[in-house]
C-alpha cells in the first residue's frame, strides 16, 4: 500500500505518516513535506522518483503527471485500467494526504500584493484531491488532520479504511476544493471588477429544534469571517440551546449595543427594543432600561456593553429573561444567574475591529445584499431647522434617540429623555400611528412615576421623514419639546412651520434609517 503526502498544514502529519509506515505502507512525499518526514527519521520516496521528472517552475509543477494521477484514478475493478497501468509502469497510490496553500491567510494580510496572492494558488494539490476523491471506492483522501486518528484506527482494524469512511472523506475533499476555488474566484473577480456572481461560505454551527414556528425546520450557519457582536462566535456559558427566534432577537440586540461606547443596556422583544438606557455603570443602565417598560421585557433579551456584575445580576434575576449577553460576566454574576436553569448567558466579543460588513436577506428564489447600516450621524445643533434652538441636554437626548430609533422596525418612533426610552412605536403602516403608540406608552410610564408628560420635556426621534405635519402636532399635544428626524419630505416646510407654532426645536440629520 502506498500513501502520497503533500501538506501545507503540517499538524500531526509526522505522527500520521509514522503510524502508516509502521503498518507497512510506503510513503511518497513532495518538497517541504518530504524534508519534514525525512528529518523525523521516516523512509520517504521522493515524488520525482515516481514521475521520473524533476520539480520545475519553482515547484509549480511536480505532481501533474500520469504516474501520479493514473495511480489515483485507475479503477481496481476494471481489467482495462489495470492493464494500462501495468503497461505504463504505474503503481497504485492508495491514500492521498493533501491540504492546500494558505490562500485565505495570504489575502487576509493588509499589505498583500496580487503577485503574492497568485503564488499561493495551489494547482497540484486540488488536482490530487479531486482525483483521489473521484476514485473514493479504492482511494482514501484526507485533507483534514482531525481525521488522521480515525484512518489509522480503521487500517489497524480492517487493513484499510472502510467504504463508508472513504465516501465521507471524498465529500470532505470536494468541499475543501470547492471552498478553496470559491475564495480564489472571489478574490480574482474583485481584482477584475466583476460582480455578477456571489459566493458565500458558511459552516453549520448547530441544528435548531425548529424555526420561527414548530412546523419549520432550521439550522444556524456561521460565516468563516469572524466579526464582533456576532452570535456565531459567542460563547454560551449557561442555559439551554438557542432557538431560531432567540438568535434573531439576540442579533438585533447586539446591533443596538454596538451603537454605544458609554455604559449601556437594552431590553429587546421580537426584534424591537422595549427599553434602552445609558448610565454611569451597568447597574444604572439596567435600572433605567427596565423601568422604561417593565411589562414588555418579560420573556425578553438583555444585552449590556460592560462586564455584568453581581449587583446587576441580582437586579436581573427576579425577571423572567430568555438571554443575557455581555462582553464578560463576573464570577459573582455567574453564581447568581446560573441558578436559573434555562437562562442563556452569552459572552460576546464586543471589541474586535471589523471592516465593512454586508447583510444578506433571502427572498423567494433570490438574495438581497446590502452594506450593513452601521454608520450613524452624530446629531449636532447646526442641524436645527426651527426657530427654537436645542439645549445641550436636548442634543444629548436626540443623539440617544437617534441611535435607538434606527433599530426599531419602520415606521419607527421613539420617545426618550435623560438617556433612556419612555416609549417605542414600531412597525405601523403610517408614521402618526407609531408616534401615537410611543407617546401613549411614554405617558403611561411617567404616570406610573406620578409625573405628567406635558411637563416632562421629552424628545422624539423618527427613523424617516414626516410626510405631513400631523406627527409634529400630535407630539406637541403630549408636551414633546424636541424632535430629530431625517428630513427630506416635499412637505418639510409644513412640519417646520408646525414645530415653530408649537415651540418645538427640530433637527434634520439628512440620513434615514428604515428597518424592514
Amino acid at each position: 500500500m502506498r500513501a502520497l503526502f503533500s501538506v501545507s498544514d503540517k499538524t500531526g502529519v509526522v505522527e500520521f505518516a509514522r503510524e502508516l509506515e509502521s503498518l507497512g505502507w510506503e510513503i511518497i512525499a513532495t518538497g517541504g513535506t518530504m524534508k519534514l518526514l525525512q528529518d523525523a527519521g521516516l523512509k520517504i520516496i521522493n515524488i520525482s522518483e515516481i514521475t521520473g521528472f524533476p520539480e520545475i517552475c519553482d515547484g509549480r509543477v511536480k505532481t501533474l503527471h500520469p504516474k501520479v494521477h493514473g495511480a489515483l484514478l485507475g479503477r481496481r475493478d476494471l481489467e482495462s485500467h489495470r492493464a494500462q497501468l501495468r503497461e505504463n509502469g504505474i503503481e497504485y497510490i492508495d491514500l492521498v494526504c493533501v491540504n492546500l496553500y494558505p490562500f485565505r491567510e495570504t489575502i487576509a494580510k493588509p499589505d498583500v500584493t496580487m503577485e503574492d496572492a497568485i503564488e499561493h494558488i495551489d494547482i497540484g494539490g486540488p488536482s490530487m484531491l479531486r482525483s483521489a476523491a473521484k476514485n473514493w471506492a479504492d482511494v482514501t483522501v484526507v485533507c483534514n488532520p482531525a481525521n488522521y486518528s480515525l484512518i489509522i484506527d480503521e487500517i489497524r482494524e480492517h487493513g484499510n479504511t472502510t467504504r463508508e469512511t472513504r465516501l465521507k472523506l471524498s465529500a470532505e475533499a470536494y468541499t475543501h476544493t470547492a471552498e478553496y476555488d470559491m475564495m480564489i474566484a472571489t478574490y480574482m473577480r474583485a481584482q477584475a471588477g466583476l460582480n455578477e456572481k456571489l459566493f458565500l461560505e458558511y459552516d453549520l454551527r448547530q441544528s435548531l429544534r425548529y424555526g420561527e414556528n414548530p412546523h419549520q425546520s432550521a439550522k444556524f450557519y456561521a460565516s468563516a469571517q469572524k466579526v464582533p457582536y456576532s452570535l456565531a462566535t459567542a460563547e454560551q456559558l449557561h442555559g439551554k440551546e438557542l432557538s431560531y427566534n432567540n438568535i434573531q432577537d439576540a442579533n438585533a440586540a447586539l446591533n443596538i449595543v454596538r451603537e454605544f461606547k458609554e455604559p449601556f443596556c437594552v431590553g429587546l422583544k421580537h426584534m424591537n427594543p422595549c427599553g434602552a438606557a445609558t448610565g454611569k455603570d451597568v447597574v444604572e443602565a439596567w435600572t433605567k432600561a427596565y423601568e422604561s417598560d417593565k411589562v414588555s421585557i418579560f420573556g425578553g433579551i438583555v444585552a449590556v456593553n460592560r462586564e455584568l456584575t453581581r449587583e446587576a445580576a441580582e437586579l436581573m434575576k427576579p425577571i423572567f429573561l430568555e438571554i443575557i449577553m455581555a462582553p464578560s460576566f463576573s464570577e459573582g454574576a455567574l453564581e447568581v444567574l446560573t441558578t436559573k436553569k434555562n437562562l442563556r448567558l452569552l459572552k460576546v466579543d464586543m471589541e474586535t475591529e471589523a471592516g465593512e460588513q454586508m447583510q444578506y436577506v433571502s427572498v423567494n428564489g433570490g438574495l438581497l445584499v446590502q452594506k450593513q447600516d452601521i454608520e450613524t450621524k452624530t446629531v449636532t445643533p447646526d442641524m436645527c431647522v426651527t426657530a427654537a434652538k436645542p439645549s445641550e441636554t436636548q442634543v444629548e437626548d436626540m443623539n440617544f434617540g437617534w441611535r435607538i430609533v434606527k433599530h426599531v422596525k419602520s415606521n419607527a418612533i421613539v420617545v426618550v429623555g435623560d438617556g433612556h426610552t419612555f416609549g417605542v412605536g414600531a412597525g405601523q403602516m403610517n408614521r402618526v400611528g407609531s408616534a401615537r403608540i410611543a407617546l401613549e406608552q411614554a405617558k403611561e410610564a411617567l404616570a406610573a412615576e406620578g409625573k405628567d408628560i406635558l411637563s416632562a420635556g421629552l424628545t422624539l426621534a423618527s427613523d424617516g421623514f414626516f410626510p405631513f405635519d400631523d406627527s409634529v402636532e400630535l407630539a406637541a399635544q403630549y408636551g414633546i419639546k424636541a424632535i430629530v428626524q431625517p428630513g427630506g419630505s416635499v412637505r418639510d416646510e409644513d412640519s417646520i412651520k408646525k414645530a415653530d407654532e408649537c415651540g418645538i426645536t427640530m433637527l434634520f440629520t439628512g440620513m434615514r434609517h428604515f428597518k424592514h
